[in-house]
């Protein structure tokens, strides 16, 4: 059954404190962008570039900063932030389910599980020995959460997520549908022609704040703990190695991975399908573009990138010629800036 919203323009701007623009009684049944909003629905505008929208947008009312809104005819809420704005409100029209707390009859709950009456534990749960769960935890359908496993006030963890043994996670985190935190991290001795398995005896620390993507691995120490810092904000499909440390309010993007024992600061942002070096240390305030190759500490804030931009096929296999011919085109080069300086 598909779920009904409906505020008042008014009630929205008193959700944020944002200057009204137009008619308080309108009613507004849903969110949208301003390329397909419809009338009933609430668009925004944070970027600029998607101002042309305005004169054919079919939304009700838009989300707009000060200075857009001067030239704007049409119902507005003004904030200073619109793109905050559209995130605050997009709670409100959230058509996930909040399930009543209780334990389903077919989730296996061990008789040692220390549980909050306010907790919520979907079908086919699996609870281990020593599992603390704190108020408002929300545990969805075919979750495992292995014993002496602690999880703060209002943590929600997705279908099919595993949390192993051993795992602390803070309050108000999110782990999405099929997450793994906490399992064995890459650790082998190799000695006599093969691989000598090394048991992985740390675990994993998750602060507040966080949100863990789908299908993203989040391997244990070896010795120690892999940490997660508050606010950290891990898309899909990321591996993270064992030791790892990740700093508070960094944002890493999908198909990263993140090799044992490197420390990312604080305030970073790593774009898709970068890649780092293990046992490296890279300060606050870095930011890496996509696929970057990462095999070096970065003691120094801003922006980096490594790799080459997309190209036609042809030149791209010139350029790839060229590329094997650079280590000799270099020995000429000093070779005549000897005879130079002769």
């Amino acid at each position: 059954m598909t779920q009904c919203f409906s505020f008042t323009l008014a009630d929205l701007a008193a959700q944020l404190d944002a200057e009204l623009k137009g008619d308080g009684a309108l009613v507004i049944e849903g969110l949208n962008t301003l390329q397909d909003a419809s009338a009933g629905e609430l668009a925004f505008l944070a970027n600029p570039a998607y101002a042309r929208y305005l004169d054919t947008t079919g939304a009700s009312a838009v989300i707009m900063s000060a200075s857009q809104a001067e030239s704007w005819q049409g119902n507005a809420l003004v904030l200073d932030n619109p793109y905050l704005g559209y995130a605050r409100l997009s709670h409100l029209f959230d058509t996930d389910k909040t399930p009543a707390a209780g334990v389903h009859p077919s989730a296996v709950v061990s008789s040692d599980a220390v549980i909050h009456d306010s907790v919520a534990i979907g079908a086919n749960v699996v609870i281990e020995a020593g599992v603390q769960l704190s108020e408002h935890v929300r545990i969805d359908a075919g979750a495992v959460i292995g014993h002496d496993t602690i999880i703060g006030k209002a943590t929600r963890i997705g279908r099919n997520a595993t949390v192993c043994h051993g795992v602390s996670i803070g309050e108000r985190v999110i782990i999405h549908p099929g997450a793994i935190i906490g399992a064995d991290g890459f650790g082998n001795a190799h000695a006599e022609g093969r691989w000598h398995k090394i048991a992985q005896i740390g675990g994993v620390i998750i602060g507040n704040d966080v949100e863990i993507g789908s299908c993203t691995c989040i391997d244990r120490g070896a010795l120690g703990d892999t940490v997660i810092h508050d606010g950290a904000r891990l898309d899909n499909l990321i591996q993270i190695a064992h030791n790892v440390v990740i700093g508070r309010n960094t944002a890493i993007a999908a198909n990263v991975g993140i090799s044992g024992s490197t420390r990312i600061g604080a305030n970073c942002t790593i774009a898709g399908a970068a890649g780092l070096a293990g046992h490296l240390t890279i300060c606050d305030g870095v930011h890496l573009g996509g696929m970057a190759m990462v095999t070096k500490s970065i003691s120094q804030p801003g922006a980096y990138a490594s790799g080459t931009g997309l190209m036609d096929a042809g030149e791209w296999r010139k350029n790839a010629v060229r590329f094997r011919k650079l280590d000799d085109m270099s020995r000429k080069i000093r070779q005549l800036e000897k005879k130079q300086g002769n």
